[in-house]
């Protein structure tokens, strides 16, 4: 499978459900969130905006997804919201189409237009890799099946605090109903 194959397979409505490892504090918060993917030609006019904000040529990209999330974490203050959106374009390397960048017109961790990395691997895992101006990201997506998806990150600001997180993904019916979200416990002792 090649990059842009794993995000046509991601296309679709998906409720993830979350545990980020908070290690500084030793403790674990949970969260879930609704994430919609949609894979993108390398001719959408936003996969050629992404590239030009840039600076890369757009006949490079082989393609790219609009990403749109909305979510909550344990720990929210009231009135707290996880919700946004990114474009995500593809430009794989010349001697590798197995790797490439990865141009974002804003990131997930800070809200930047941000360039990363990414490979497939030899199990069809993908794998990002993203610096930020005040962080470092690494996360791992692979399918279990067509409708289940799992993803770990990390998370370590240059100030030394590092999080870990696992998500279980699993596709919804775009005709199925959202929920309202119900709280979760805080923490795991």
């Amino acid at each position: 499978m090649n990059v842009m194959e794993f995000f046509q397979r991601s296309s679709g409505r998906w409720l993830s459900r979350r545990t980020t490892h908070h290690l500084a504090f030793q403790r674990s918060e949970t969260g879930e969130s609704y994430i919609e993917i949609t894979a993108l030609a390398a001719d959408h006019p936003q996969i050629i905006s992404t590239c030009q904000l840039h600076e890369v040529d757009p006949q490079l990209a082989i393609g790219g997804a609009y990403v749109t999330w909305n979510g909550f974490m344990a720990w929210d203050k009231e009135g707290e919201k996880h919700e946004g959106s990114t474009l995500f374009a593809l430009v794989p390397d010349p001697d590798n189409p197995q790797r490439g960048k990865l141009l974002r017109d804003r990131g997930y961790a800070e809200t930047v237009p941000v360039a990363g990395s990414y490979h497939m691997d030899n199990d069809c895992e993908l794998v990002l890799i993203t610096e930020y101006p005040s962080m470092h990201t690494i996360e791992r997506f692979w399918f279990t099946e067509p409708n289940v998806r799992l993803r770990t990150s990390t998370v370590q600001w240059l100030g030394g605090i590092t999080t870990a997180t696992f998500c279980t993904e699993t596709r919804l019916e775009m005709d199925q109903p959202t929920v309202p979200y119900t709280k979760v416990p805080a923490f795991f002792g």
